[in-house]
């Protein structure tokens, strides 16, 4: 298999994760009003179900290093495809979740309070996990995300909006995302074996933890993603049927982008694990706040209605998530 060799790859292939990750929910706008986020969802699954699978028939399986994919499958022990499997339907239950934040309250809120919550978690605990990198500076980075949250939940705040309980519901749900989705990745990380040359036995490369992973999404997306389509935050209850009668090919070909992006950068992530760390390698992705908050503020224009003085809110926002992220780059360089 391929496997990243430089400190300073994997800090580039780190911020293509950043950008895919804060990219890959404008697919989910480009579909329109009239297409519910639950039937989006269905082809953002297969898409990253489709993509793992394509990585690890390619790269998984090519290289001097490391174990084919097929032969790394017929060794794996039980334990370790269930915790990548188990480590897909967590994630799934936060980034369904996050959706459906983005579908109520917009990119601009969800990422930087679920995303930046699930950082903060996912960063603590793969430092627990493997401990690489300067503690001081990434916590001091941690800290920095934190006190961004806070500002750009201060600035949500400030958006006129039908009610305080809307506001609220926003924030908690936020919230609820960023605990989930910030004990995903150290399960996933429990998959896979910590010598990627030379795999321990029973363990998992990343290429077969990935799609171990992609799977556990997709078939746990029959209860969480169900769950919504029965009990939507607002609207009706959505229908199966509507996935067929109310799609066409651009609308599937768009969510399966969306999938397809998304992983894309869950792959090179975990890929640049090995030499950046787990803590250091999921919080610099993590890092797609920032390109998600851009595209929101910029793009979709989700402050407009917000007074003015939330512009000096949003920029001191920015500032100290990059300072964080700035950190977390040093902390191993150092």
């Amino acid at each position: 298999m391929i496997i990243i060799n430089s400190y300073s790859t994997a800090v580039f292939l780190c911020i293509i994760t950043m950008i895919c990750w804060g990219s890959w929910a404008n697919t989910m706008k480009l579909t329109g009003k009239n297409w519910l986020f639950q039937l989006y969802y269905w082809d953002y699954s297969l898409g990253v179900l489709v993509f793992a699978l394509l990585f690890a028939f390619t790269l998984g399986s090519f290289g001097s290093h490391g174990r084919p994919f097929l032969a790394d499958v017929a060794q794996a022990e039980t334990r370790s495809i269930l915790y990548a499997i188990a480590s897909g339907a967590v994630f799934n239950l936060a980034n369904v979740l996050l959706v459906a934040v983005i579908d109520f309250a917009g990119m601009a809120i969800a990422f930087p309070i679920g995303i930046g919550l699930a950082l903060v978690l996912g960063v603590i605990f793969g430092y627990i996990a493997q401990p690489v990198g300067n503690p001081v500076l990434i916590f001091a980075g941690l800290a920095c995300v934190v006190l961004a949250i806070i500002l750009d939940g201060i600035a949500y705040s400030k958006i006129p909006s039908e009610g305080q309980k809307s506001k609220s519901k926003g924030i908690i749900l936020s919230v609820l995302t960023g605990i989930f989705m910030g004990f995903f990745y150290p399960i996933l990380v429990s998959s896979i074996s910590t010598n990627w040359i030379d795999p321990e036995p029973g363990k998992l490369t990343p290429y077969t933890a990935i799609v171990f992973f992609a799977l556990g999404l997709l078939v746990s997306s029959f209860v969480w993603n169900y769950y919504f389509m029965r009990k939507p935050l607002s609207g009706p209850a959505v229908r199966f049927a509507d996935y067929f009668t109310k799609g066409n090919a651009r609308i599937h070909f768009v969510g399966l982008l969306g999938g397809i992006i998304w992983c894309t950068g869950f792959a090179l992530m975990t890929l640049s694990g090995d030499k950046a760390g787990p803590a250091i390698s999921y919080g610099l992705g993590q890092g797609a706040t920032m390109v998600a908050v851009f595209w929101g503020v910029f793009v979709w224009r989700e402050f407009k209605t917000a007074p003015k003085e939330t512009n000096r809110l949003l920029a001191t926002m920015f500032f100290f998530y990059l300072l964080g992220l700035t950190l977390l780059i040093v902390a191993k360089v150092r």
